[in-house]
């Protein structure tokens, strides 16, 4: 019994080293820490809070990899200070335990420092022995924390239990819950409540419940709202043509939920500066309700190179929306750079092409079709494709 706590506490102090003989009797108490160097004159004189920031910014450069400009910021901003390292080497050695690399303890530390301060026997371990309970450790622990560390400040009894056993209500399963909890928003107790609320609403419509795995973040934040809101957004959403059992009608109840009527009168307005007519702008968001969530600025460079460089009427983007969601620099101009110059060499005729296909294809696919088959012909084609010319 006490070899298994001796291994428990070397676990949750790493400064601490315990000889024990054969009799269970312990020799002593060996501590090694970054507080046992040596303190210059000048650290003596300091005022102690002075002390605390400087072991603090130290503490930060040397165990998390931070920049000194960037440990200071971090000890301000945040008004941490270690009295000494036991508590955060404790915490480090703890996620380290649970799978987290160095990379992954900067990443948190960078985002929730406070961590580093709390208990990591009595506040810690357990929730990370409740994540492990239903399979998220290891890789899926690390990515969970990293991206939302806030979860370790909740209450495991008053938040994390009673936000778990919603989920199983919510129909969630054990291997989305690591992606489903690292959006801070659905660890809000309150706000799983009004999810669940509003599931009925959706099924008294019709909406087949396999449409809306709530682990998708736009299907959560569309029923993130009062029922009554809910209730009035999908009779909305059916008046504009979409139907409840389709793929698409989720989306179109997202993006109508958090967009108000002047953003949507905006929106318009600026489709309408690029020569779409009201009924072009319905038909994209029918196809692609996505469409009206685009942000202005990226939508205008993308029409202005189909419109002014490839010569696309407006209203041939509003029937293939999806056009827009590619990356311009990625696969928007290399593509249709390699395209132009195999039709300006005569290797392809316009018509036998279509930039949808050849746009929406995998790029193993337009490899294969474009660039391998005429490389002889037009060697510069895969330094098209990838950027270099």
């Amino acid at each position: 019994m006490f070899g298994f706590c001796c291994k428990r506490l070397q676990l949750l102090v790493p400064s601490c080293s315990i000889a024990v003989d054969s009799g269970f009797h312990y020799h002593c108490f060996q501590i090694t820490s970054f507080s046992s160097r040596s303190l210059s004159g000048a650290e003596i004189d300091k005022p102690q809070h002075e002390k605390g920031r400087s072991f603090t910014v130290s503490y930060f450069i040397n165990s998390f990899g931070f920049s000194p400009e960037l440990a200071l910021f971090l000890s301000k901003k945040h008004k941490i200070q270690f009295e000494s390292p036991e508590k955060p080497d404790s915490v480090i050695k703890l996620l380290k335990h649970y799978g987290l690399n160095g990379t992954h303890v900067s990443e948190i530390a960078k985002k929730r420092p406070h961590l580093f301060l709390f208990n990591a026997e009595k506040t810690l371990l357990p929730k990370l022995e409740f994540f492990s309970s239903f399979g998220v450790s290891g890789t899926a622990l690390a990515r969970l924390l990293c991206m939302n560390p806030k979860i370790l400040t909740l209450s495991l009894e008053r938040s994390l239990r009673p936000c778990y056993d919603l989920t199983k209500t919510l129909r969630i399963p054990d291997e989305k819950l690591a992606y489903f909890f690292s959006d801070f928003r659905r660890t809000s107790l309150e706000r799983l409540c009004i999810v669940a609320r509003n599931i009925p609403v959706l099924i008294a419509h019709d909406v087949p419940q396999t449409s809306f795995p709530l682990w998708v973040s736009f299907y959560f934040r569309a029923l993130s709202f009062d029922s009554e809101k809910v209730k009035t957004n999908v009779d909305k959403v059916i008046s504009m043509g979409f139907h409840p059992s389709s793929a698409t009608f989720m989306k179109a109840l997202f993006v109508i939920s958090v967009t108000d009527t002047s953003k949507w009168e905006q929106k318009m307005e600026f489709y309408r500066k690029w020569g779409l007519t009201e009924d072009d702008v319905l038909l994209a968001f029918r196809k692609s309700p996505l469409f009206m969530s685009f942000s202005e600025k990226i939508i205008s460079s993308k029409m202005d190179f189909y419109v002014n460089t490839m010569g696309w009427q407006p209203s041939d983007v509003a029937g293939c929306p999806d056009v827009l969601t590619y990356s311009l620099e990625k696969r928007i101009i290399p593509r249709c750079s390699v395209i132009r110059l195999l039709q300006l060499e005569g290797l392809i005729a316009k018509e036998d092409v279509s930039i949808i296909t050849f746009l929406k294809k995998s790029e193993k696919w337009f490899l294969e079709r474009f660039v391998i088959k005429y490389q002889e012909q037009v060697p510069e084609l895969l330094s098209i494709l990838q950027g270099k010319n």
